[in-house]
């Protein structure tokens, strides 16, 4: 019944209209998120700390545009390469565990079953109804079996990240950040500033783009990223300029 006498019917299992409207949440569950958004900064980072360190020896615009190209293929390989191996890793382990998990439920169904029940317990429920949840539960292998993995392992044997969608991801985030501090230098700019403005520039837009999908201010992420991402660039300049007087 609402405040103004209304009566409001619920269909059983069917939330409210506006709860669910209003209560969405984003996935996070995927497995191209993390390795693109890491990919596009560290393409962005490292290839421009790359080139200003090679600027900084006083170098041909030649080299600089040819150790930008370079750098970016070396990095979004190595990225795609790392991200796969990582992944793959990690969901083989997953499979494996979850291999062990469905061997003990066909072993030591009681044992299980009696296990999940005092983990409901644990969260507060009367021994009674988790044993009867638990042995609902149960009758149904997979089920049980995915209940298990979320409740112990703390996954979802339905959701497990993919290695080619995290190496694909992390390849193209990767090559698009590096390619930005070498656009200029292509388009036919012979000095290094307008490579160092267009790249901080990009690091403060990607920092802008990921307060999107967190809770921190735009404006802090965004400089934030520009802070980091300025700093090594100096630091290479640095470094580059050092070891050009000294080769010099």
């Amino acid at each position: 019944m609402a405040g103004d006498g209304t009566e409001i019917t619920l269909r059983p299992g069917a939330p409210n209209s506006a709860h669910r409207d209003n209560h969405t949440h984003r996935d996070v569950t995927g497995g191209w998120l993390r390795p693109a958004v890491f990919g596009a900064m560290d393409g962005l980072v490292s290839n421009l700390a790359l080139m200003t360190g090679v600027a900084g020896g006083n170098v041909d615009r030649s080299v600089i545009i040819i150790s930008g190209l370079a750098g970016l293929a070396a990095g979004a390989f190595s990225m795609a390469a790392g991200e796969y191996t990582s992944v793959a890793s990690q969901r083989e382990l997953v499979l494996a565990e979850l291999d062990v998990e469905r061997r003990e439920l066909r072993r030591n169904p009681e044992d299980e079953q009696r296990e999940l029940a005092e983990l409901y317990v644990g969260r507060g429920v009367e021994p009674e109804l988790a044993a009867e949840v638990a042995e609902q539960l149960s009758r149904d292998p997979e089920q049980a079996l995915e209940i298990h993995a979320r409740e112990e392992l703390g996954v979802d044997p339905g959701e497990l990240p993919s290695p080619a969608i995290a190496a694909v991801s992390s390849f193209g985030a990767f090559a698009v950040g590096a390619l930005i501090p070498v656009l200029p230098y292509l388009l036919g700019a012979a000095a290094l500033w307008p490579a160092v403005l267009v790249a901080l520039l990009g690091l403060f837009l990607c920092g802008v783009l990921v307060s999107r999908i967190t809770v921190r201010p735009w404006w802090y992420s965004g400089l934030r990223q520009l802070t980091l991402g300025g700093a090594a660039a100096a630091v290479t300049y640095g470094l580059g300029t050092l070891f050009g007087v000294a080769v010099g």
